[in-house]
């Protein structure tokens, strides 16, 4: 059978436009296409490719899981699911785990665990979800609702209630919304399909001193900025606030599907037997897979490296601007950057990804106003030169018309 863009319109649920390119394989940090065109990956499936593509120990972890077994029901438990579960709560401030397939599946574990807990300590009242606008947590209707993109949410019916949200870094605002109803705020750490922004120091001590005065849970999604994108193994450990609940998934599996919700054992212990579950959550093959990728990455080497690496492409990019004026800012932390379009090319992020495309360079766009790049942890470092020499090309072709 001959594979073609084509087909996808065929057979694919349009919920997708994807570009003309059809990668069939991967090493490290460079993709080749059907017609064996090289580009550098400055996307990493949007933050998921950790370790780059084939990375030998994940590679060497499939093959050996894949020659015992491949899964179970959670009938019973497994020795993968239970080693990583036991990596992941001795890295961290949490006690337990409960897996998933996906970033949106661990928020809804989170979310459904907070209401579960407000409603057996506190009572009925207290069902109120906080979250942010621009945040992003996943596209089940629970989780596309607490999200505070609309346009993602609307257009179904009814959503779920007691849902609000108000703008990220406004303490202010935050505090005249929460109150003793408030059950649990969601957030990222650093929001990133919303554009990129980081939170301000005394915005995160105010969330979390307002959540403990209204005894309301603090969940950090973590989905994107987790397993050291940002240069620490999760973005809590830099910013000297601990969430009481905390979700990960992405980067965890370093490009298989898995997920995770953390927690400590007084709030677990409200998701009894029957509460919650997940056919393939706790798959040891996915296990195997992220307890390799967790392994690798938890390295000083790698965490101190994505700083290192950080520093190489602000450089690059302020370089880039330098010479063409093209951003306002670049921001972000680790390996988790955008560069801010400035009034001149407001709302043309796409034509940049385009571009780079085209010059071989595979990024992202965060919004129509900021080009995202969540590379490889590990990616070599004649690739970001080579990555960032293939971006200007692109940003000349941009600004030339």
């Amino acid at each position: 059978m001959q594979v073609t863009r084509e087909l996808f319109n065929d057979v694919m649920v349009p919920n997708y436009n994807p570009s003309e390119v059809i990668p069939v394989r991967g090493q490290g940090s460079r993709v080749w296409d059907q017609n064996d065109k090289e580009y550098i990956d400055f996307a990493g499936g949007i933050a998921v490719n950790c370790l780059g593509h084939c990375h030998p120990a994940l590679v060497a972890a499939l093959k050996e899981q894949g020659e015992k077994i491949w899964h179970l029901s959670n009938v019973m438990t497994n020795e993968p699911a239970l080693r990583l579960a036991k990596k992941m709560t001795d890295a961290t401030f949490a006690d337990k785990v409960y897996f998933a397939n996906s970033g949106a599946e661990a928020n809804e574990a989170a979310l459904k665990l907070a209401r579960r807990f407000a409603l057996d300590v506190h009572g009925e009242d207290k069902t109120q979800i906080i979250a942010f606008n621009k945040g992003f947590h996943g596209r089940t209707f629970f989780t596309v609702t607490v999200g505070g993109q609309a346009a993602y949410s609307d257009g179904f019916g009814p959503k779920p209630a007691a849902i609000d949200h108000c703008d990220y870094n406004d303490l202010a605002a935050f505090e005249k919304l929460i109150s003793d109803k408030t059950c649990a705020v969601m957030m990222e750490p650093l929001q990133g399909e919303g554009g990129i922004i980081s939170p301000n120091n005394e915005f995160m001590q105010g969330v979390r001193a307002l959540c403990d005065k209204h005894n309301a849970l603090l969940i950090f999604d973590e989905v994107q900025t987790g397993v050291g994108r940002t240069g620490a193994l999760y973005a809590y450990q830099d910013l000297d606030v601990t969430p009481d609940i905390l979700t990960t998934a992405k980067a965890l599996g370093g490009g298989f599907p898995i997920g995770a919700m953390i927690t400590t054992t007084e709030i677990a212990q409200h998701l009894k037997v029957g509460t919650h579950g997940s056919t393939y959550g706790g798959n040891p093959l996915a296990c195997a897979v992220a307890e390799a990728a967790f392994d690798t990455v938890n390295t000083a080497d790698v965490l101190t490296g994505v700083k290192h690496r950080e520093q190489l492409i602000r450089d690059g990019l302020n370089a880039i601007n330098a010479q063409y004026d093209v951003f306002s800012e670049v921001r972000g932390k680790g390996l988790l950057l955008g560069a801010v379009l400035n009034s001149k090319f407001e709302g043309r992020a796409r034509d940049f990804l385009v571009a780079s495309t085209k010059h071989g360079l595979m990024s992202l766009v965060a919004g129509t106003n900021v080009v995202r790049f969540t590379p490889s942890l590990v990616i070599p470092i004649e690739d970001i030169k080579e990555g960032l020499a293939r971006f200007e090309k692109a940003v000349a072709d941009v600004v030339n018309g």
